[in-house]
């Protein structure tokens, strides 16, 4: 018995039976028992795996899992929307964090050398392997992160962390107990020529925000325009701006206890 794990096994069949469009059989039946009237509804036993046609609405499915205690799981798990397009990746020379944590120091350190005999040996692209250490690994207390414009800087930077020596590729920390987290949204005299440009062609979160905004406001927003330090045109594009910003940091899952502005 996969204990724990009994009922995850199930999900994974059901997510691959509906990338792959293949309604799976029932295992050890041979044929539909007699003491239901099969007759009396759409219901059938699969006896054989069978297409799964595509239709106007997305496949789904349930899956139940029942502990010996009485526990009773159950999942409905719906087919992912297609991908119209590819996420974006950053541009040669943009600076990509790795992320590693572990419970101690030692083990944080010992993180950073098991990447390091790992990373030479694959062709993933740096943000790629940022991606899957941001997103697919537990946060531990001990923290640090790896920044660099290219694979050299990042190694060397993993090479720094493994060996405990300073680099300013490196930056090392623990996660606060007490402190709280607050947003400011600052007024006039912030404001810069083409602000949130980047940040827009990277990130969709940040761009839907900032349309979102923008298609409410009375006043047009050009932050790329001169006339943007003008009163009318910078407050409407620093709250847009700035909203967008909260938008990005709460995707990420940062979320203040205060906010002022």
């Amino acid at each position: 018995h996969a204990q724990a794990a009994a009922g995850v096994g199930g999900v994974i069949k059901m997510v691959m039976a509906m990338r792959h469009g293949v309604l799976p059989r029932t295992l050890h039946v041979d044929e539909p028992t007699p003491h239901v009237d099969w007759s009396a509804s759409d219901v059938r036993l699969l006896t054989e795996a069978m297409e799964w046609p595509e239709t106007d609405h997305p496949r789904r499915a349930a899956v139940s899992s029942f502990g010996i205690s009485g526990t009773n799981a159950h999942v409905i798990v719906e087919q992912a929307p297609a991908s119209v397009e590819l996420p974006p990746t950053p541009e040669p020379g943009a600076v990509v964090p790795w992320v590693l944590s572990g419970r101690t120091e030692t083990a944080l350190r010992a993180q950073a050398e098991r990447l390091l005999s790992l990373t030479p040996d694959t062709d993933l692209q740096p943000a790629d392997i940022g991606f899957s250490l941001a997103t697919t690994r537990s946060a531990m207390d001990h923290r640090a992160a790896v920044v660099g414009e290219n694979r050299d800087e990042l190694l060397a930077g993993l090479r720094a962390l493994a060996a405990g020596s300073p680099s300013p590729r490196v930056v090392l920390g623990e996660p606060g107990t007490a402190g709280k987290i607050g947003f400011l949204f600052s007024g006039q005299g912030s404001q810069r020529i083409g602000m949130g440009r980047e940040l827009y062609a990277a990130y969709p979160v940040f761009a839907d925000a900032y349309d979102e905004v923008c298609a409410l406001l009375d006043a047009p927003v050009d932050v790329d325009s001169e006339e943007l330090n003008q009163t009318g045109s910078t407050q409407p594009a620093l709250f847009a701006v700035e909203v967008a910003l909260f938008r990005l940091l709460e995707s990420w899952g940062v979320r203040p206890d205060y906010v002022a502005g």
